[in-house]
């Protein structure tokens, strides 16, 4: 798909790159933009559509990045601005989009803004770009609000004055006013920015947390988590965050082809979340479904069925993600024991209780990610890989406790993904058998790596056919030759078979059940796994296996 194709991003296929986890190019065990550049031709070849930069932004990792400094910068860890540009142009060139991650809900600590705010008196115009309040109690001892960090502790901290600043996350990330009309005016200069260098696209962090209405008296949490989410809560899903998109769907239109933006919006009212996705809004937003399923033909079925429907709705493309930087690997979730409707990410539960080995089947794990896998990429509209997914990595578990970074883990956050944390799907990706951090760089990583990257490695899959990276370039491949109208049909099936058309004239099959099938007719383009035969040479479906059919 051309990079400057103005439905680029309805049906692509977008690969998000952790930038500190992808490839060190220096030594100091942090990935960088130079070891993105030095892996182009990596993901040219493996077929994605587009590049999603998580941030790359100057930081002091209070939270992994999404604590900004400087939001028209490169971390000096990372790289320089004219390597920034030296990738665009290089992931251009290979055919390839770029997406850059913004985190608008909040900054750093240590961005400029905040630093002033600081330095400012009560009530002072530095201070109104952030959300301060006076503390409760005789002498304001007490926060504004019993409220809690999604990271664990309260969420009003105390400044030297006495008076209190909120942050949804960790202390470090205290929230911006989107009130205030310089923060608005300061985010659209960042947009213009970035898409002046050539990015083709943008995700939304936390976007649907900015807008905020905070009334004198603070409602309790207690009081705040029995509010419905229909555009009124004060500080979830607000109606009027849909103002600021507005505003950023302008920047966006001045751009040809115009720009691309994706909502991460934690939502379950599909109708809510399709605001997002609005040609006049952000014109796409997350669906994070599968990744709340178990491997089940009629969660899946019910999920794609909700998702398409959708689509209509907001007149957007559907979007399919199995795994991302803040989720347990896919195939770590599918090994371990099902949901069975319980309202949990598959994986927290085993994550809370240490990720006991003997409770995990690494095999039928990957069995299974890979045919849900490719179930998804068969689906009309995006899919969302992210890195290491294609060499069919597994959650690391084997971090001790002071090697850990994630704040959920050190200050014992409150998200499904509590526990060990997110460290675990953030360790660097390996690329060799062998060497100080498996190819990722010339020495050490910054999370240690366990002894069975080694097989999981580039270089120990791109030789065998039968390996997952195998798998994803062919399917990738086969994706982009097959694409068409964003449509599907079910066909019937017996069991635990779930059977869907597309336009074109291919099916993709998936056996969710524990027994070995028998297939439709149809010449096979791609399978998950290798199919036995009959008696009469058909070939047959195994469990937990996909294959797409030309009909």
């Amino acid at each position: 798909m051309p990079p400057d194709s103005p439905d680029g991003g309805r049906q692509a296929v977008v690969y998000q790159i952790y930038p500190r986890s992808f490839a060190d190019s220096n030594g100091d065990g942090i990935g960088d933009l130079a070891g993105i550049i030095s892996r182009i031709d990596y993901l040219r070849q493996l077929g994605v559509d587009a590049v999603w930069l998580s941030p790359f932004y100057p930081s002091e990792l209070a939270d992994g990045g999404y604590d900004v400094a400087d939001y028209r910068a490169v971390d000096p860890r990372i790289g320089t601005l004219g390597e920034f540009d030296r990738m665009s142009e290089g992931l251009h060139r290979a055919g390839i989009r770029l997406i850059v991650d913004i985190v608008p809900n909040h900054s750093s600590d240590q961005h400029p803004w905040f630093q002033e705010a600081l330095a400012s008196p009560r009530g002072s115009a530095a201070r109104d770009r952030y959300i301060f309040r006076d503390g409760l109690g005789e002498h304001g001892e007490l926060p504004p609000a019993d409220w809690k960090g999604s990271f664990g502790g309260g969420a009003w901290t105390r400044v030297p004055d006495g008076q209190w600043y909120l942050h949804t996350f960790a202390t470090e990330q205290p929230d911006w006013n989107w009130k205030n009309p310089e923060v608005h005016a300061d985010f659209l200069k960042t947009l213009r920015f970035w898409a002046d260098r050539g990015v083709d696209g943008f995700r939304i962090d936390v976007a649907n947390a900015l807008a905020k209405d905070l009334p004198e008296v603070l409602p309790s949490a207690a009081e705040m988590a029995e509010m419905p989410l229909d555009g009124r809560h004060p500080v979830i899903d607000r109606d009027e965050v849909q103002d600021i998109y507005a505003e950023w769907r302008q920047v966006f239109n001045e751009y040809d082809p115009p720009r691309t933006a994706v909502a991460e919006a934690w939502l379950d009212d599909p109708e809510r979340r399709a605001r997002y996705a609005r040609p006049e809004s952000l014109g796409q937003a997350f669906n994070f479904d599968l990744l709340q399923a178990d491997f089940d033909a009629d969660q899946f079925r019910r999920i794609v069925t909700a998702n398409l429907e959708q689509q209509t709705m907001s007149g957007s493309s559907s979007t399919w993600v199995l795994s991302n930087h803040d989720v347990t690997r896919h195939a770590t979730r599918y090994g371990l024991a099902p949901l069975n409707g319980r309202k949990v990410k598959q994986g927290t539960e085993w994550m809370l209780d240490g990720a006991p080995a003997d409770q995990l089947d690494r095999d039928l794990g990957l069995r299974r990610a890979r045919a849900a896998t490719l179930f998804v990429l068969a689906l009309p509209g995006s899919a969302y890989i992210y890195q290491g997914e294609e060499l069919g990595l597994h959650e690391v578990t084997e971090i001790a406790d002071d090697q850990r970074q994630d704040p959920v883990f050190l200050h014992g956050g409150r998200h499904a993904y509590d526990g060990l944390g997110r460290d675990g799907c953030r360790v660097p990706i390996p690329w060799r058998r062998e060497g100080p951090s498996y190819g990722f760089g010339p020495s050490g990583a910054h999370l240690p790596q366990p002894s069975w990257f080694a097989g999981c490695s580039v270089e120990a899959e791109e030789g065998d056919e039968d390996s997952t990276l195998s798998m994803y370039r062919r399917a990738l491949a086969l994706r982009r030759d097959l694409e068409s109208s964003e449509t599907l049909s079910w066909r019937e099936a017996d069991g635990p078979v779930l059977i869907f058309e597309r336009p074109g004239g291919w099916i993709c099959v998936t056996n969710f059940g524990a027994e070995t099938v028998g297939m439709p007719r149809g010449r096979l383009l791609v399978a998950s796994e290798p199919l036995p035969r009959d008696d009469d040479g058909e070939p047959l479906l195994p469990p937990a296996t996909t294959a797409w059919l030309r009909c």
